[in-house]
């Protein structure tokens, strides 16, 4: 059989587009902002992982501009090798300082981070057990690994106490979790899992990609918002959302950063962040230290959609925070349109009337019910989200 048959076989593109409902690849003609130029149009950017605005602001724009100047463009290898530059280490101590661990590492991306994290922890006769709405990235990081994963039902203690109950008392057990999960905004119930661990002598790791800059106190994440950051082992997250860069970090004890330091292969072998992302990360996070308040106003505009959306009759799902009484104000704000086509449909006349979302579909959710996902930044302002949120209701309404 041809290795490329399945590619002629594959019609699911040309299918959408023949219908005009295809949702990817348009091109953004301006800065990554509340407002954009895509393909010739305004559109209100309601579709962005840009949580704290940082992508246009003058400071961090100069920051990346000096950093080309006095590197050049790029490192040209391994951090191992000649790839390692004075801010690289700079930004490392900083976030080991800022989120309260002992050290700090970074990756060229944060889908390569849980890749060599996870690959090089866990092995042949360990365990990693995921809560089943985590990243695609966490997956092939297990997949990587050589040791057995296992899956709990989403946010359900019970379940994972269920599966720690059949490992293996000579296993190891790396626990891993979303932070704030990046498609429902669902916080993690990070005291039950920390709890479990403990019972069964297992490690812990979030993925705080979506949770850095966001939750927490000054933005420091899942863990400082349960109060539990000396008892999660691993964070890890990224500088391509809240941090308006590229790259993904591990912070951890030090004998674990330098553990995964020498035998990550994801690590090893890949060239280190370029200069300008290195140097952009940097005055981001120093930014996000000296203004709290930002990620206090992300909270406060996300509630602020979320009553606004459930005044004008918008069919939101409701994001889980383990605390009760206390709400997930999470900037990821799920419309349930249920069935594909109805999603692509809506998804496609938002945009035309000036709105721009991202479309949820299988595999990354159950077929009926698929979701718009909608996320905000603290630069939003009020009259700009009732303006999107006006054009939502009123095309959700042609399709009731």
């Amino acid at each position: 059989m041809d290795l490329f048959a399945k590619c002629e076989q594959f019609t699911e593109v040309k299918d959408l587009k023949a219908r005009n409902i295809y949702p990817y690849f348009h091109a953004l003609e301006s800065r990554q902002d509340i407002e954009v130029m895509m393909e010739g149009k305004r559109r209100i950017m309601l579709g962005s992982n840009n949580y704290l605005g940082l992508t246009v602001h003058p400071d961090i724009i100069r920051a990346g501009l000096q950093a080309l100047e006095q590197y050049g463009t790029g490192c040209s290898g391994s951090r191992f090798l000649n790839g390692t530059l004075q801010s690289h280490i700079e930004l490392e101590q900083e976030l080991a300082h800022f989120l309260e661990k002992e050290a700090a590492m970074t990756f060229s991306t944060g889908f390569q981070s849980n890749l060599g994290i996870i690959s090089a922890l866990v092995g042949r006769n360990d365990y990693v057990i995921c809560d089943r709405e985590n990243h695609a990235s966490i997956y092939d990081g297990c997949r990587l690994s050589f040791g057995k994963m296992l899956r709990y039902r989403h946010n359900d203690m019970e379940d994972l106490e269920r599966i720690l109950q059949r490992v293996p008392d000579t296993a190891g057990i790396l626990i891993v979790t979303d932070g704030v999960f990046s498609m429902g905004g669902d916080i993690a119930n990070l005291p039950a899992i920390v709890k479990l661990a403990k019972k069964y002598g297992a490690r812990t790791m979030v993925d705080d990609a979506h949770g850095l800059g966001v939750i927490g106190n000054g933005g420091r994440g899942t863990a400082d918002y349960f109060g539990l950051t000396d008892e999660v082992d691993i964070f890890m997250g990224t500088f391509s959302k809240s941090l308006a860069s590229l790259g993904g970090y591990m912070a951890a004890s030090e004998t674990v950063v330098d553990y995964v330091r020498h035998n990550s292969r994801p690590f090893i072998f890949s060239a280190s962040i370029p200069p300008s992302n290195c140097a952009v990360a940097l005055a981001a996070l120093r930014y996000l230290e000296a203004h709290p308040e930002r990620v206090s106003r992300l909270a406060e505009l996300s509630r602020y959609v979320r009553e606004g959306m459930t005044k004008r009759g918008i069919p939101i799902r409701p994001s889980q925070s383990p605390i009760p009484g206390r709400p997930a104000d999470t900037p990821i704000v799920p419309i349930y349109t249920h069935n594909a086509y109805n999603t692509l449909t809506i998804a496609k006349e938002l945009y035309e009337e000036g709105v721009y979302v991202n479309s949820v579909l299988p595999p990354a959710t159950p077929p009926t019910d698929c979701l718009l996902r909608t996320s905000y930044m603290a630069t939003h302002t009020e009259p700009l989200l009732d303006e999107a949120m006006d054009i939502i209701a009123s095309v959700l309404a042609r399709h009731a």
